[in-house]
């Protein structure tokens, strides 16, 4: 975990090194103040030597000067090491992410990944300012200032040796208590950023059913959760403050008990007594800081571990040895294709799909919920790897392509349509960066989105709220489709991408596409039975296999499920699950 975390550090080692050597210097200045302090009280104020004040008192202030200055660059460089360390974590993050499979991403949830990239990094960040800086500074404090105090007097420095040890037991015991309620409190973060999102992203829905007071609710039990943890986790640290004072304080007390007998006797100096007074504070503040550090490096332990997660997961796709760059043409095969999202589950999403599709084909797809359309085409563009079997494209298994070029080949347009804030055209780039304002025209005529984006006040310039909450249902999917379109793709997949736009806008798209880009396979998944009737082929699924194959003629003739759609659809329920029930 350690090496995880530490490779991120790159650029910023310098000031990584630089902060602790500053840290250190401050404390050896510090730590002769104190002795040159003893040295004006017994050799300059008791014999009345003004020489000797002026000379040690100079001293003193150059002392402290430098120390101040090794202070403030210790400080300028800690903030650089730690703030850069944390802006690389979340870099690495997530670069990380963008490379993870679908696979990988169902392992982590959307508000798991934000708080790890917030709330966990900003932790470590603190932890790391603190370990450079207070780490070195502390233990390199308590021990020139336990060696100044055994020099002074190794009688007096013994009662510290004893506040150290009890203090070290105490600690141990508060740290271990405290440690694993800040284990149990950051996954609770996860459930509140989950009841944020879902609350934010669903408003429209919330307040059309009234249920504010609900998610409020909810929202209060997510953070009254983190309370509760955090609050059993400060019961045991703030023990610490009252277990160091009370050491402090009798530390103070003993050791000016036992110097005045001494001073008495002659056996010390007042200054002496003096300087060990102040020994005493910095090894005990020194104490007290590293209660705080490792209170906070308790604290940071957990967010590392899930940060090191993250970091160390590796996608579940990755590239061949000697990957193939060219898809030849558009043509999709499955050969006793089984598949299911988990290596170890004993239910097949998908069973002994055997299909083959022609270049330049236009393929309907019908099937009830869950009979695992969406699981077929996301295999085509390797979203997911085959169970068993093989799908090819282009006459070549999906396995040997580099990634990015097969996915650029094929274009989908999702089930559940995504626009990013920015100008229209902006989105429409999204399928090709380069492409000029005529091009998106062209692919919004054939999307036929271009008669709603001219009646718009700025046209292809009218910006698009995040998540496209400016825009109707049917019009965020037409943009969708002008986006896809823009790839100019071997392969188009529509996943029930038409199902807000009426059926004439429907016919419109799918008479663009015979015209416009009949070299283009494709894909169209559909609940309408006349979405598709005009498909080459049309393919019935059912709980994950072929349950029919052929023409919208061949279908209503031969295939029962076929013909049960068609005559519910026509017959005007339109519901495409109510022979069943939803699965």
């Amino acid at each position: 975990m350690i090496s995880v975390l530490a490779a991120q550090i790159k650029e910023f080692k310098k000031p990584s090194v630089l902060t602790p050597v500053f840290m250190i210097l401050e404390v050896v200045f510090e730590t002769l103040i104190p002795f040159l302090m003893a040295s004006i009280i017994d050799d300059g104020v008791e014999a009345g030597d003004m020489r000797h004040i002026y000379i040690v008192g100079g001293l003193m202030v150059v002392a402290a000067l430098c120390g101040l200055f090794c202070g403030i660059m210790g400080g300028k460089y800690g903030a650089r090491a730690s703030t850069g360390f944390a802006k690389n974590l979340r870099q690495a993050m997530f670069e990380k992410i963008q490379t993870f499979s679908f696979a990988n991403l169902d392992k982590f949830s959307t508000a798991g990944l934000v708080t790890r990239m917030t709330t966990d990094v900003t932790n470590i960040q603190n932890a790391y300012q603190m370990l450079l800086r207070m780490c070195f500074r502390s233990p390199v404090s308590m021990i020139c200032a336990m060696a100044m105090a055994f020099f002074i007097n190794a009688k007096l420095a013994s009662v510290y040796l004893a506040a150290v040890c009890l203090l070290a037991v105490v600690l141990a015991f508060i740290i271990r208590r405290s440690m694993k309620y800040f284990q149990m409190a950051f996954p609770k973060y996860d459930e509140l950023n989950a009841s944020v999102q879902e609350n934010v992203s669903g408003i429209r829905v919330v307040k059309a059913y009234v249920r504010e007071d609900y998610e409020t609710s909810k929202f209060k039990k997510a953070s009254q959760g983190i309370y509760d943890i955090f609050v059993k986790a400060e019961k045991s640290v703030v023990l610490n403050m009252p277990v160091m004072q009370f050491t402090v304080y009798s530390c103070i007390l003993l050791i000016s008990w036992i110097g005045a007998k001494m001073i008495v006797q002659h056996t010390l100096t007042t200054g002496e007594l003096m300087s060990l007074l102040a020994y005493c504070m910095n090894i005990l503040m020194s104490l007290m800081m590293l209660s705080m550090i490792f209170v906070m490096m308790s604290m940071s332990a957990a967010s590392a571990r899930r940060i090191c997660e993250v970091l160390c997961e590796e996608s579940s796709l990755t590239n061949p040895e000697n990957p193939v760059y060219e898809v030849a043409d558009g043509s999709v095969e499955f050969r006793n294709v089984t598949f299911s999202y988990y290596n170890d589950s004993s239910k097949a999403v998908l069973q002994d799909i055997n299909l083959k599709i022609s270049a330049g084909e236009t393929v309907g797809i019908l099937g009830g919920t869950g009979s695992s359309k969406t699981s077929l085409v996301n295999l085509i563009s390797r979203l997911y790897d085959v169970t068993a079997g093989a799908v090819l494209v282009g006459g070549r298994d999906v396995r040997e392509y580099d990634m990015e070029s097969l996915r650029n080949q094929v274009s989908v347009v999702l089930q559940k349509n995504v626009l990013f804030s920015g100008t229209i055209l902006d989105n429409l780039r999204w399928g090709d960066e380069n492409a000029t304002e005529e091009d998106c025209r062209r692919v919004c005529r054939l999307a036929c989105a271009d008669e709603f984006i001219e009646k718009m006040p700025e046209g292809y310039h009218t910006y698009i709220e995040q998540g496209g909450t400016n825009v109707s249902g049917g019009q965020k999917q037409r943009l969708c489709i002008a986006r896809a379109l823009l790839k100019k793709p071997k392969i188009l997949i529509l996943d029930d991408s038409t199902s807000a736009v009426d059926t004439a806008t429907d016919a419109r798209i799918r008479r663009a596409f015979a015209e416009e880009i009949p070299e283009t396979t494709k894909i169209i998944i559909a609940q309408r039975v006349s979405s598709v009737e005009h498909a080459d082929h049309i393919i019935v699924l059912d709980h994950g296999r072929i349950d029919g194959y052929g023409t919208h003629e061949e279908l209503l003739a031969g295939n029962e499920i076929y013909r049960e759609v068609y005559e519910s659809q026509t017959g005007g329920s339109g519901d495409f699950d109510e022979k069943e029930g939803e699965d």
